[in-house]
């Protein structure tokens, strides 16, 4: 038992342990038949033996049938039984064992908050004790399932409550289940662990709307209900639960959902409409009252009230998750400040990202909180998502190849490892788990640093039309060659990538202008550090907007006044005021005046 600080990012378990049994039995596999996919009797088989002897002792011959496919190029066979041996490892895994793993991956991640449980007690039990046998076996032999099942888990989704949540949900209705299994482990990834205060937008008190989940069986039966009656814009037995999850993250009670139903008839083709109907409340943002002012936050509310755009963005996503739309809340920063608006899976299986964004503020990019794991990501990351390529044979085929480049990492078998993972590059160059198994293996190896920087170099052109994953790999490439002292042309490589996204992704230009300050810095003396922010702003900031203020120039301005050099912290302020383009009466404009006061003392 142990407390949880409430620090996002930090906390820390402790397991209590009451005990548990061994075996060391498990069903044999010939060879001949792991050429083959797993029989029905086989699985029935393996499971009466993990019934008498626990889950564990299965794990290794499963594995063996699994690689031996493999390596006899029998892909089918070979994805098949590797997945039915991380059904078993899952299984056979304890609660304690796996809850020591969760907490590092949560901590790793930085996406723990203060709304998780605050004390767990835990037994040795394996997983498998939440899921009943019937639902265990069917789990085995259901294909499909099992493949989404384990692209979907993310190593910071919480394993016992997820098997609670979908056992729950298969023993109330297995008949829907089976009908929906998209939705029920979209339900189980999200409310795994409760959201976080800051979700769905910070711009509104805990009391007005409380950040919980409706119960797992009361939402899985709302949303099929509303699907079966022929309520939702999308057939959400045909979406995947990495969509649907975009469409159960939702804080509004079903009444509400159902009223939205009534009160906006918009087609999911003009959706976005949603957005423009609550009525803009300029006076708040005059006044500077960003968070909500009344006593509750629903949406009959919102839509009476009015709003600024963190109320509208939420209005619009409720609108389209009650029509069973995957929606999700964007905001981020623009020319003159800071918005919020809203993207929708659209009935081309497109989503949609500009709904209420306002291109003459040139909102460039936006962010949104992923509701299985509460990380920020990028709404270019959605193209993942929109481009469906995870649904073309070939990705299936690069799928195959990553998951088993993976297990021979883990097993030590590094050759192994970098050759599979080559071929699932091969077969789709947009599979990143491949990319980072092939430079995990090549370091592993000893390659030399020269190597490993071409192979990010060979990953990055790889994710060219992804600016995002192109530059994290990039940046890694610097990294190395600073690392043996190659510092021009690492600095070179950064100048280059932060160059090519500066019209089309001033975001990414921002972030390699704010690590050019922050290193400078980190490793120079006051007088290069201002040149170097001279630099920066001369080089990426004419109407940079708010984010660069935000990210460049007010934290070195603020570093100057620790340093007690105001009067070089107030040229560097004047700099960038001049080419950042500041109109009188914007947000930027009244940020930078504070920053001014704060300079001067004030």
């Amino acid at each position: 038992m142990a407390a949880m600080p409430p620090a996002l990012n930090r906390f820390f378990l402790l397991v209590v342990l009451l005990g548990c049994r061994t075996s060391v039995q498990a069903v044999a596999l010939p060879e001949a038949e792991s050429l083959n996919v797993p029989t029905p009797a086989r699985l029935a088989a393996v499971h009466a033996a993990a019934q008498r002897d626990g889950w564990a002792p299965q794990s290794e011959a499963l594995r063996e049938a699994a690689v031996r496919a493999y390596e006899r190029e029998k892909y089918g066979p070979a994805e098949a039984w590797l997945n039915v041996y991380r059904w078993s490892a899952l299984f056979g895994q304890t609660e304690a064992d796996f809850v020591n793993r969760w907490a590092e991956s949560v901590q790793a991640a930085k996406v723990g908050h203060t709304n998780m449980a605050q004390r767990y007690e835990l037994r040795s039990r394996p997983l498998a004790a939440s899921l009943s046998p019937e639902f265990q076996l069917w789990l085995l032999g259901n294909a499909v399932f099992s493949a989404e099942f384990f692209t979907q888990l993310s190593p910071v989704d919480f394993v016992p409550r997820v098997f609670e949540i979908l056992q729950e949900l298969y023993k109330k209705d297995p008949v829907r289940f089976k009908t929906y299994p998209g939705v029920a482990l979209a339900i189980a990834v999200v409310y795994d662990v409760p959201p976080p205060p800051f979700w769905p937008h910070n711009q509104v008190a805990a009391g007005a709307l409380p950040r919980q989940f409706p119960a797992p069986a009361e939402a899985f039966a709302w949303w099929t209900k509303q699907d079966q009656q022929g309520r939702t814009y999308q057939k959400l037995a045909r979406l995947g639960a990495d969509e649907l999850k975009f469409v159960v993250d939702t804080p509004a009670p079903f009444a509400e959902l159902e009223w939205a139903q009534g009160i906006s008839d918009y087609p999911l083709s003009h959706l976005a409409r949603a957005y423009t109907m609550v009525r803009y409340r300029k006076e708040r943002v005059a006044n500077e009252t960003a968070v909500w002012p009344g006593k509750h936050y629903r949406l009959p509310d919102i839509l009476a009230t009015g709003g600024i755009c963190a109320d509208q963005a939420y209005f619009a996503t409720q609108v389209g998750k009650a029509r069973g739309v995957p929606t999700l809340l964007i905001y981020g920063p623009g020319n003159d400040g800071r918005h919020a608006w809203f993207g929708f899976l659209d009935s081309n299986q497109k989503w949609q990202l500009d709904a209420g964004r306002y291109a003459e503020q040139r909102f460039v990019t936006g962010y949104a909180r992923d509701p299985q794991t509460w990380r920020e990501f990028s709404d270019h990351e959605l193209k993942f998502l929109s481009e469906r390529f995870r649904q073309l044979p070939s990705f299936r085929q690069s799928r195959v190849h990553e998951m088993f480049a993976a297990e021979y990492f883990g097993l030590g078998r590094i050759p192994a490892a970098g050759t599979a993972a080559r071929k699932a590059v091969n077969f789709e160059r947009r599979n990143q788990s491949g990319w980072e198994i092939l430079v995990a293996a090549a370091r592993k190896e000893g390659r030399d640093a020269k190597t490993i920087e071409n192979l990010l170099r060979e990953a990055a052109l790889a994710f060219q039309l992804y600016p995002d994953l192109e530059a994290a790999y990039v940046n890694r490439v610097a990294e190395s060659l600073r690392a043996r002292g190659q510092t021009s042309a690492a600095d070179a490589e950064v100048r280059r990538i932060a160059l090519k996204n500066k019209s089309g992704r001033n975001d990414l230009s921002v972030q390699q202008a704010r690590d050019i300050v922050a290193r400078a810095i980190a490793t120079q003396p006051l007088a290069e550090q201002v040149r170097s922010y001279n630099t920066v702003v001369d080089s990426y900031g004419h109407g940079a907007g708010i984010a660069f203020f935000d990210q460049v120039v007010s934290p070195f301005v603020r570093h100057l006044v620790e340093l007690d050099q105001r009067a070089e912290a107030n040229r560097a302020l004047d700099r960038a005021r001049r080419l950042l383009k500041i109109e009188p009466g914007s947000q930027l404009y009244d940020e930078s005046e504070k920053l001014r006061q704060a300079v001067r003392g004030k």
